[in-house]
């Protein structure tokens, strides 16, 4: 009996020992550092497992430079290349993650006066490991270059073309990544001439 009332006045009544709170707070303090430390993004990451509700409509902004088809008569040229991605159509993670389309905006915008382009169109991407992934995307582009054949122009043909591009990217920070990116804009022979236009080049990628 006295051993027991020994105990009871060392833990007084409606009194949490030290040692338990201690243990308590830290393990509070711990979980949103976890949270945060994951990594954003639609291809895994808080971003891509939140209900679809708790997403926002735009999913990234890109920004970065191009060299000017280099294989073509208007090379020597640089251009900067804008995007707007938007969040998945379905599931953004998961064995279906790459097979889920992503709607695209953008723009390439020549430095030096040569053909400049708007796009719309759709994107997949393909996670290699927690850090690299794959990305192509097919649609439709409208630009302002030359039709037929001009000293220093490329003959585009028709006004408008398919556009088609393929990334290969890098995820260095959890909402930051950089792209290796070739463009293309054709007709697909549906005019009487079509030179084409293929630009390269990097981009900074942001996530939301």
């Amino acid at each position: 009996m006295r051993a027991h009332g020994a105990i009871s006045a060392q833990v007084p009544a409606g009194r949490v020992p030290a040692g338990l709170l201690l243990a308590g707070l830290a393990l509070a303090a711990c979980a949103p550092a976890r949270a945060a430390d994951a990594p954003a993004g639609p291809f895994g990451g808080l971003a891509s497992q939140a209900p679809k509700e708790t997403r926002g409509l735009l999913d990234e902004a890109r920004l970065g430079f191009y060299a000017h088809d280099p294989m073509s008569p208007e090379k020597g040229a640089a251009d900067v290349n804008g995007e707007l991605v938007f969040a998945p159509f379905g599931p953004g993670a998961g064995p279906f993650g790459a097979l889920t389309p992503r709607l695209h905006l953008g723009g390439t915008l020549s430095l030096r006066a040569r053909t400049s382009l708007a796009y719309a169109g759709f994107l997949w991407r393909l996670p290699l490991n927690d850090s690299f992934f794959l990305e192509a995307s097919l649609g439709g582009a409208l630009h302002d270059g030359r039709l037929t054949s001009a000293p220093g122009r490329n003959a585009m043909g028709c006004r408008g073309g398919f556009h088609e591009s393929l990334s290969l990217g890098y995820r260095f920070a959890p909402r930051w990544s950089v792209l290796a990116t070739i463009e293309h804009v054709s007709n697909a022979g549906l005019c009487d001439q079509n030179r084409g236009l293929t630009n390269g080049g990097l981009r900074l990628a942001y996530s939301f």
